[in-house]
């Protein structure tokens, strides 16, 4: 992407010598920031193309200002050196990912302050995945709703987003070798999650079409123009396809892939891994899912799966005894370890939920630990890398204050998202690499319209973001929740819903 003219909202004859320089209120805030001389006048966060930005792409010009400091590969790619001084602004960064950061910077400044004070930014990040997920499946929002999140989500400095396309209630991404899975299991008769929820015994999906039917799903061109739009702000896209668990929806429409017990077994949950025809239909399911998304990751779920039926199956049976295998949790390993070797021979990565520790890890897969930190811990010491995403800590389902709409689960403020560090926890130096970094993620069950989905996720999305980019020692509450309050009112402005406490 050729950005090589920042959009700045300054007018630079209108100098001010007479107040006080202070800090802008940047969220992330920047690593190093040098207060100048003089001020800029920001023209009411108007965008306007300015010829005074010389930008300069090169490694070496930006190590040189680093003055001493060491990063690494990844780090230098998005880091970048801003002058803003009464002639214009200058931009140094090894990558044009940097010269973006640069830009989102000044963009934030114009937005936030309405006079800017000249200063120099030295400015890079702490890990390399900063993330948000969102559900899909229990509610489906659609293309305007991401891309308005994608656009918060670059403001903030943020490069993951976790796609949840499939889950029980509801599949939602098109695959062309499976049609039925959007003609069928895309819609519901209940809105609501848990009015489907309770009446679900039934299979109560419907066709397409059919009056009253809730529900939606990506096409392959809708997934296109994410990704373009996801490119340009330098965020990647990375699906989750769940296996082998949380799959009544595919069942519903390819009642085949079930365990064979009478009935399709007591638990309609699971993919059956003794079948051959599992393989199949994931792999075949994979392929267009690759083709759609150009990640280097690919999400396989891999969460509670429950395993009953597995026990009662022939099939399954019939696998484990062919395999050598001795127990439900290393059939599971072995269907987690064949799919990341099918991922492997497309050039992709495997990102699974921490339940796929059970029965043994995939020998190059990733985990995410939900459940807390030790699931985590474990993993990076067996030289594994390790995304932080822990229930108390980046559930972002779960409540911000007793008043707020269908309060659910434990009490998440953003005083608690904001306290997180990824490395607090007994990781050692020699294994912090192998932490890639952090992520938000909102489920929906209780979630049904944007305007909610929003709430929830803002503004406890800027602490994410905030620890992902700022060394645990520059964190300081009282000074981000000033910042925080500041961004709040600008992104309202901007037509965001952001959650307001009941002080407020």
């Amino acid at each position: 992407m050729k950005r090589f003219f920042i959009a700045l909202a300054f007018a630079w004859g209108a100098m001010s010598t007479q107040a006080q320089p202070q800090p802008p209120h940047l969220i992330p805030a920047p690593a190093v920031y040098s207060a100048g001389k003089g001020f800029v006048q920001s023209s009411n966060g108007q965008i306007v193309k300015s010829s005074n930005c010389k930008i300069v792409k090169s490694k070496r010009a930006l190590c040189r200002r680093l003055e001493g400091r060491t990063l690494a590969d990844w780090q230098l790619k998005s880091a970048y050196w801003l002058e803003l001084g009464k002639k214009g602004v200058k931009i140094v960064a090894a990558d044009e990912e940097g010269v973006f950061y640069a830009q989102q910077t000044l963009k934030m400044m114009a937005a936030l302050n309405s006079s800017l004070s000249c200063c120099t930014i030295l400015d890079w990040p702490r890990f390399r995945y900063r993330g948000v997920m969102l559900d899909e499946s229990r509610h489906f929002q659609g293309k305007d709703f991401v891309k308005k999140q994608l656009e918060m989500m670059a403001l903030l400095k943020m490069n993951r987003f976790h796609f949840h396309l499939v889950d029980n209630p509801g599949w939602r991404v098109q695959i062309d070798a499976f049609p039925r899975l959007t003609q069928l299991t895309a819609w519901r008769p209940e809105a609501f999650f848990w009015d489907w929820e309770k009446n679900r015994t039934g299979g109560l999906f419907v066709e397409k079409g059919t009056p009253g039917a809730y529900g939606g799903y990506y096409t392959k061109q809708d997934i296109a123009d994410i990704i373009a739009f996801a490119d340009e702000r330098h965020i990647e896209m990375i699906p989750e396809i769940e296996m082998p668990g949380h799959n009544y929806e595919t069942r519903a429409a390819y009642p085949e892939l079930a365990c064979s017990l009478p009935g399709g077994g007591k638990d309609p949950w699971e993919l059956c891994p003794g079948k051959e025809s599992t393989f199949e239909f994931l792999e075949k399911v994979l392929l267009e899912v690759f083709d759609m998304f150009p990640s280097k990751y690919i999400h396989i779920g891999g969460d509670e799966a429950r395993k009953n039926n597995w026990k009662l199956c022939p099939d399954c049976q019939a696998r484990m005894k062919a395999e050598g295998l001795q127990s439900a949790e290393e059939l599971q390993s072995y269907m987690i370890r064949r799919m990341e070797r099918f991922a492997h021979e497309h050039g992709k990565r495997i990102i699974g939920w921490d339940e796929i520790l059970q029965g043994g890890l995939a020998p190059d897969a990733t985990v995410m630990s939900w459940h807390g930190i030790e699931a985590g811990l474990q993993a990076v010491r067996a030289g594994h890398d390790v995304i932080f995403t822990p229930t108390h800590y980046c559930y972002l389902d779960y409540h911000q204050d007793s008043t707020q709409f269908r309060p659910v689960g434990r009490h998440l403020p953003l005083e608690k998202v904001y306290s997180f560090n990824p490395l607090a926890e007994g990781i050692s130096e020699a294994e912090a690499h192998h932490v890639l970094g952090l992520q938000g993620c909102l489920w929906t069950e209780h979630v049904q319209d944007a305007w909610h989905a929003e709430m929830m996720l803002y503004p406890r999305v800027f602490a994410i973001a905030e620890t992902g980019w700022n060394p645990a020692e520059k964190k300081d509450w009282p000074d981000f929740e000033r910042r925080a309050s500041v961004l709040s009112e600008v992104a309202r402005k901007w037509g965001y819903n952001v959650f307001k406490k009941a002080a407020e």
